[in-house]
């Protein structure tokens, strides 16, 4: 039987709460607000257009990556100053965002399922996204939150791994890492040292070329009794 878990890790964006609409109403706020108070932005781009244009604003500016809102921002910030409008602007526009941003909700089984854990592992979570935990309904949940911005690098790079095993004081190897994504979530744990539970709630097939991942759940209905059974 392999060692039992000292701490939890989890993903936050499609693992604890669906994310794709909610990034949908964030963009189209963020959208309603310019064209009410930015016009001469809305006149000249539509929505898919400022995607594209904050998307190659990544590519040329790699050290932007890590973080989701201040490449926002930075995006925001050159179309307020292409259409002659103060860049304050941006600021003005990604507090519109963020406010949608926190705005999700957990699939049903998450926050009892957390709080039962809660109460026998330190939890932690580690997004590569700029949901702010304590304004969302998982506030007070997680012991300890890391995003991509607090260490400097997304997943599947190993930082938050090995930054939250340095905030726990405890080895990867004792650390049981819960994520929907097999690159970013299962096989970055794998190559940090923690074990790997693959949330796939959508029933997707593994990727060939990537090892299993240790163990495969539907939600985290069966996450305790796994966890229990020594079996992560």
């Amino acid at each position: 039987m392999e060692q039992p878990p000292r701490a939890l890790t989890f993903d936050l964006d499609e693992t604890l709460w669906p994310c794709e609409d909610v990034i949908a109403r964030a963009e189209g706020a963020v959208y309603r607000w310019l064209a009410g108070h930015c016009p001469r932005i809305t006149a000249e781009f539509d929505q898919e257009e400022m995607r594209a244009v904050r998307l190659e604003m990544a590519e040329r500016h790699p050290d932007l990556a890590a973080d989701m809102t201040a490449l926002r921002v930075a995006s925001l910030r050159w179309h307020a100053e292409r259409a002659g409008y103060s860049p304050g602007v941006a600021e003005a526009a990604m507090e519109v965002f963020l406010a949608e941003r926190n705005r999700v909700t957990p699939f049903e089984e998450v926050p009892g399922i957390l709080e039962r854990l809660g109460a026998r592992y330190p939890l932690v979570a580690l997004t590569n996204g700029n949901a702010h935990v304590p304004h969302t309904p998982l506030a007070g949940v997680f012991d300890l939150v890391l995003s991509a911005a607090d260490v400097g690098a997304p997943k599947p790079h190993p930082a938050m791994f090995r930054a939250a095993c340095g905030e726990l004081g405890v080895p990867a190897s004792a650390v049981v890492h819960m994520g929907d994504d097999p690159v970013r979530d299962v096989q970055a744990a794998r190559d940090a040292g923690a074990r790997a539970v693959w949330v796939n709630r959508a029933g997707a097939p593994w990727p060939a070329e990537l090892p299993r991942p240790h163990h495969e759940l539907s939600c985290l209905r069966g996450l305790p009794a796994l966890l229990q059974g020594g079996g992560a």
